[in-house]
């Protein structure tokens, strides 16, 4: 019994147009039907026809939010009372202009259309009016067509000029609506460009984080592993075969990280500075330590005075020259190493890994390119080592260059202004 007193109280309502956003306007459209009765009780229409045009010009407003192509009903109405009666109702006044603005604001038809309808109509009911017009003694009212006619058309005028109104105020708050929809979607955009975008800097950053921190102490394992199997006398053959599993299982994980920073790695995006504590420049004597202690040889050289740079400048020079300490120990092992740190004098930060090793695998065909071109990833490093090293010069406004040096071996030069 519930369910069906429910139902039917719904189609009721949805019947009245009482539902969700509806509301407003199926309330001012009963205010209006209401207000259309009392005047028509107040002032009594001469013609039926005005009673009914008034009524249904006011009750069809109820369904103008859900369907908006019912306000060609209501000013069609409106039109039809205002030609069975001389006198306009205020009623049919506002209702009407509702009507016009709904079909405009929903742009139901062109608002060209609505105009030329809108005057097609009122010149129709002035026609009605001066056909039915009452002889008035003294008055002569002149034929259409005489010069003095164009007076008898005042009515179609003000009406037009009332609907031209109506139809360009509905228009502009039609395109106010789109523009601020409009507006609301760029935003949703652009909000949704700028996720992406951070999210691609947060996967360099990984990536570069996993590169520059993993892989140093990944490569140090396999280099460890495998000096053990031939500095450690004694040893057993399952020992040495142990330490060579070590070091196999360690290149793989360096594998299985290259790929994995392939994944994470997005070409072309700016770097990310991480807010963690991160290493300094004065850290470098325990990396060099480090260096040495899985049979490397390196020496560093510090020229200029110590200065404090801001901390991005200091992480991005430790992790060019721990890279480049890598990739010496990965593909010159055991020749010797120099870091030199310049603070210079023209607020320059140069930061110079040189070894003595065999240089480039391979060089790249034809004329030689400019200093900071890339180098094939098969000439030196694995392509995302040196690729990160000129990411972190370039974070800092700095560049990178690195190929065979002077003297032979391999050359890594960061200049980083600060």
């Amino acid at each position: 019994m519930g369910v069906a007193s429910n139902l039917r109280t719904a189609r009721l309502r949805s019947w009245a147009g009482w539902t969700g956003t509806s509301t407003y306007y199926s309330a001012t459209g009963w205010v209006l039907t209401c207000l259309a009765v009392l005047e028509l009780i107040w002032i009594p229409a001469a013609s039926l026809w005005a009673d009914v045009g008034v009524l249904v010009s006011a009750v069809s407003l109820v369904w103008r939010r859900v369907c908006p192509p019912v306000g060609f009903l209501t000013v069609a109405a409106g039109l039809v009372a205002f030609a069975a009666d001389y006198s306009f109702y205020l009623v049919t006044i506002v209702s009407g202009l509702c009507g016009v603005y709904t079909l405009a604001r929903n742009r139901v038809q062109h608002p060209a259309v609505l105009v030329l309808g809108g005057l097609l109509g009122a010149v129709a009911v002035n026609l009605v009016h001066i056909a039915t017009w009452p002889p008035i003694d003294g008055v002569v009212v002149p034929a259409i067509g005489e010069r003095a006619s164009l007076g008898l058309f005042a009515e179609a005028f003000i009406l037009t000029v009332v609907v031209i109104g109506a139809v360009a105020m509905g228009d502009a708050v039609r395109a106010r609506d789109e523009t601020r929809r409009e507006r609301a979607r760029s935003q949703a955009r652009l909000i949704a460009m700028e996720r992406r975008e951070a999210a691609a800097e947060e996967r360099a950053a990984i990536a570069r984080e996993l590169h520059d921190i993993v892989a140093h102490s990944v490569s140090m394992i396999a280099v460890q592993a495998e000096s053990a199997t031939y500095t450690t006398p004694g040893l057993t053959v399952e020992a040495r075969e142990g330490f060579q599993q070590i070091a196999r299982n360690a290149r793989a994980s360096m594998d299985e990280l290259r790929r994995l920073l392939g994944v994470l790695r997005t070409p072309g995006e700016p770097g990310h500075v991480l807010t963690a504590p991160q290493p300094t420049l004065g850290h470098l004597p325990a990396l060099l330590e480090q260096h040495r202690a899985v049979g490397g040889r390196a020496e560093l050289t510090v020229v200029g005075e110590r200065v404090a740079l801001p901390a991005v400048w200091e992480l991005s020079a430790y992790r060019i020259a721990q890279e480049a300490l890598t990739n010496a120990r990965k593909h010159a092992p055991g020749a010797r190493t120099l870091v030199e740190v310049d603070y210079g004098t023209d607020r320059l930060l140069v930061v110079r890994v040189q070894d003595d090793g065999p240089g480039p695998a391979r060089a790249s065909p034809g004329p030689p390119g400019p200093p900071d071109s890339p180098i094939p990833p098969d000439a030196r490093g694995d392509g995302h080592g040196l690729n990160g090293m000129r990411e972190r010069a370039a974070l800092v406004g700095g560049r990178l260059t690195a190929g065979a040096g002077p003297a032979g071996g391999f050359t890594v030069v960061a200049e980083l202004p600060w």
